[in-house]
Parts: structure tokens; sequence; C-alpha cells
């Protein structure tokens, strides 16, 4: 099971690597849309970094899967608080698919202020998944 843990933490940590950039580069966009730039480059970059992502997070969720399956299974209730902070995790990444692909077919996306706000949504549901896998409060 140590193995198991290893890949589905790296899976994690990719995912997240996603989920907090792809935010930044929206409000690079938006930005550069206001101030006239050329802005073509971060359609591509929010493309092919909205894959990868979602690549990991079909990664840590089939591994995640996996360790509830063999580990987890019977070992208290955080892991359904657990589980409903992933459920909004993944609300997140969808999010960022229709603010991606609005951005590919030259759309309009929220302020650069909102977008900036947008980005913190992430950690505030990371924090409580850190928490409870940590402690195990329940």
């Amino acid at each position: 099971m140590p193995t198991l843990k290893v890949f589905h933490l790296l899976a994690i940590i990719s995912w997240m690597a996603g989920v907090f950039y792809l935010p930044r580069i929206f409000v690079h966009y938006v930005e550069g849309l206001k101030a006239g730039e050329d802005v073509r480059r971060l359609k591509v970059m929010a493309r092919k970094l909205y894959h990868f992502t979602s690549i990991m997070a079909v990664f840590a969720l089939a591994t995640g899967t996996w360790l509830w399956l063999a580990v987890w299974r019977n070992t208290g209730h955080w892991i359904d608080a657990k589980l409903g902070m992933v459920a909004l995790l993944i609300a997140f990444h969808l999010s960022m698919r229709l603010y991606m692909k609005r951005m590919q077919a030259g759309g309009q996306l929220p302020s650069s202020t909102a977008l900036r706000w947008y980005n913190e949504l992430p950690l505030l549901i990371l924090l409580p998944i850190l928490y409870f896998v940590v402690f195990k409060p329940f």
C-alpha cells in the first residue's frame, strides 16, 4: 500500500499544480486582452494545462478509490467529509473547463479581480481535505 499512496500523492500534487495555475492563466488572458496584447499563447497553454491536469485528476481519483476500497473503507467518518470536499474540488475542476472553453472560443471571462478570488477557492477546499486526512477528527 505505501507505493499506491506515493502514486496517489504524486497525482494529487500534479492535479493541484494545474488547479492553482490555470486560473492565473485566465487572469493573464483577461488582463492581456484589456491591454491589447497577443494572448494566443495563453489559449494554447490553458488548453494543454487543462488536459494534463484532467489526466492527473483521473489518476488521483482512481488511486484514491483504490486506497479507499483497500484501506480506508471502515476508518471513520473523516473519509466521508474528505470525499465531500473532493466532490467540491471536482466541481471546481469542471468550472475551469467551462472558462477554458469560453476562452478558446474568444468569449467573455470574469474580471481579473474576480478571477483572482476564483484562484483562491481551491486552497479553501484543499485545507479541510488536508485537515481530515492528517487529524482524522471523527
